[in-house]
Order: structure tokens, then C-alpha cells, then sequence
């Protein structure tokens, strides 16, 4: 299949290992990327609480910079924020045509137009393995099932609401898809309070406390579940999740010290990838367990 693939700017900078886990799982999952290196910022929901128009343009620059490549079945990103903020820009665009032009008339000296409607979509990974590849196809490529792992979900806030926005009407079962995966993938999905919550990255720079309490009580909890480490769809997840959990720890007054994987990073685990490949040395949070484990399992 191949895609117009957005990767989004955290991928590219905080979290380098998560564009390059995507890149060595691509192949191995018959995704052909054609990545979008001049798309700009999706706004993280930021800039359109100041500039609506701007961040619409933005937006609508990188669906049709998408819309241009030739023989793609649609985009793919890997940021639930991204889909959440592109879903929520893309949702006004289809909704008025009047000012969809006004949008693209900002685009024209690009040469560049969105075109709503048709069957052009965009998706992230998580909803592309489940709804695109396959849960079957998926397991045909298993090679090293992650048997006796136990892995808690957390699917953050942007792709799991407004669930009208985010196409639940269509797909119902968005909000159980990592659990799913999880499952495919020979290991355990744990249940836990902060699954489907805020991470708390949107509030870090207003409240620190507020966000890395929030942080630190969804690990602590993933912790008492049982849980062998976190995986998220987010990166923007991801930085409060991983980076920030030695200072959250600091917040809910107890060791928490759990790995926080990119769910490339999974997958490519359970595909037969190695740990360094997915960079899982470049994490704040120690992965040494997850990959004693992996070892393990190579081993037997």
C-alpha cells in the first residue's frame, strides 16, 4: 500500500527513534511511504486557539501536498495529536466550500489546492493496522510473538474524542484498537484508570504540576496493574510519559521507573526487529527490561 506519510514534527526531533522505528517497519508491513518532508506543524491544537484561519491553512497545505502523490491510498501519520488536530481542521474545510476557497487561495502561490470529499482520508498507524493491514495480515507477520508480556495501553486524549470528529460513527471500536494490537501481538493488554486520559503535555507549560501529576499517576497506575511497560500512539504522550517521568515521579511521591514504547517500536519487536534498530537505548525511561525480556523470548 502506498501512502502519503506525514510523520509530524515531534517524530523528527524529541523522538528520532520513532521515525526510524516506522521506517524499518514499513517494509516488513508492505507500506510503501512517500514521507511529506516540506508539510509544516499540524498546530498541535495550539495555534488555533489564537489563528483558525492560519492553522486551517496549514493543515490544508499538507493534505494537499498528500492529495499530490500519485497512486497513494491516502496520508498516514504517526501522532495521535496530529490526527486530532488534522481531523478537527479537516472537518471545517468539508463542512463550507466558501471557505475552503478562501483557504486555498492562500495556498495558490504554491500551486496548491485541497480538494474535499472522495475517498481521500487520513489516518494514523494504529487506525491503518487495524482498519488497512489487517489484525490477520498482521499476525501472518509475527515472528517473534510477545508472548508472557504484559503491555498497558495509553491512547491519550486526540484520537479517541470527539469521537464524531474522529470517524467513530464508521469505526466504533477506535478506542479498543491498541488493546487489540497489543493482543495480535502474543502479549497481554493490561487495564488501567489512565488509559483514555490526558497525558497532561497540553497544560505543561501553564501548570507543571498539574501535568506531571497527571503523568505520574497514570504510570504509577499502569504499575500497580501489572504492567511490563506503556506503549502510546503520541509522541506528544510519549515526551510527558517518558521524558518528564523522573520529575513526575517527584509528584506522586514514589518510584515509578516504567518503560514508555512508540507503538512502532512494539511492532517491530513482535516482527523480529532488534532492539537497537528501534531505538530503544535513546529512551529517559531505562528499557532494559523489555529487552531482557525480548531476549528471552528470542532465546526460546
Amino acid at each position: 500500500m502506498k501512502l502519503a506519510y506525514w510523520p509530524g514534527c515531534v517524530s523528527r526531533g524529541f523522538t528520532p527513534e520513532l521515525h526510524g522505528s516506522m521506517s524499518k517497519i514499513a517494509p516488513l508491513l508492505d507500506l510503501e511511504l512517500v514521507e511529506l518532508d516540506r508539510a509544516n506543524c499540524s498546530g498541535a491544537g495550539v495555534i488555533a486557539e489564537h489563528n483558525q484561519e492560519l492553522v486551517d491553512t496549514l493543515n490544508a497545505r499538507t493534505f494537499a501536498m498528500a492529495q499530490q502523490v500519485d497512486g497513494a491510498a491516502g496520508m498516514m501519520n504517526i501522532c495521535s495529536t496530529c490526527q486530532g488536530a488534522q481531523s478537527e481542521c479537516q472537518e471545517r474545510l468539508d463542512a463550507s466550500s466558501a471557505y475552503r476557497s478562501e483557504v486555498n487561495d492562500h495556498l495558490q502561490p504554491e500551486g496548491l489546492t485541497y480538494q474535499a470529499g472522495g475517498d481521500w482520508w487520513n489516518k494514523n498507524f494504529l487506525w491503518i493496522l487495524v482498519e488497512e493491514i489487517g489484525l490477520g495480515t498482521l499476525s501472518d507477520r509475527i515472528k517473534r510473538p510477545l508472548e508472557g508480556m504484559r503491555i498497558a495501553p495509553f491512547y491519550g486524549c486526540y484520537i479517541v474524542r470527539p469521537t464524531k470528529r474522529l470517524g467513530f460513527d464508521e469505526h466504533p471500536g477506535r478506542d479498543e484498537y491498541l488493546g487489540q494490537v497489543i493482543e495480535c501481538l502474543g502479549a497481554e493488554p493490561v487495564e488501567y484508570a489512565g488509559a483514555r486520559k490526558c497525558c497532561g503535555f497540553p497544560v505543561i507549560t501553564m501548570n507543571r504540576t498539574t501535568s506531571l501529576r497527571q503523568a505520574g499517576r497514570h504510570v504509577a497506575d499502569a504499575l500497580d496493574a501489572g504492567a511490563d511497560c506503556i506503549v502510546t500512539p503520541c509522541p506528544l504522550c510519549h515526551l510527558n510519559l517518558d521524558l518528564q517521568q523522573p520529575a513526575a515521579a517527584q509528584y506522586v511521591e514514589r518510584d515509578l521507573g516504567l518503560a514508555v514504547l512508540h507503538l512502532p517500536q512494539m511492532v517491530g519487536l513482535a516482527l523480529g526487529l532488534e532492539p537497537k534498530e528501534l531505538g530503544l537505548g535513546k529512551h529517559v525511561v531505562s528499557t532494559r527490561e523489555v529487552v531482557r525480556k525480548v531476549a528471552q523470548l528470542a532465546a526460546a
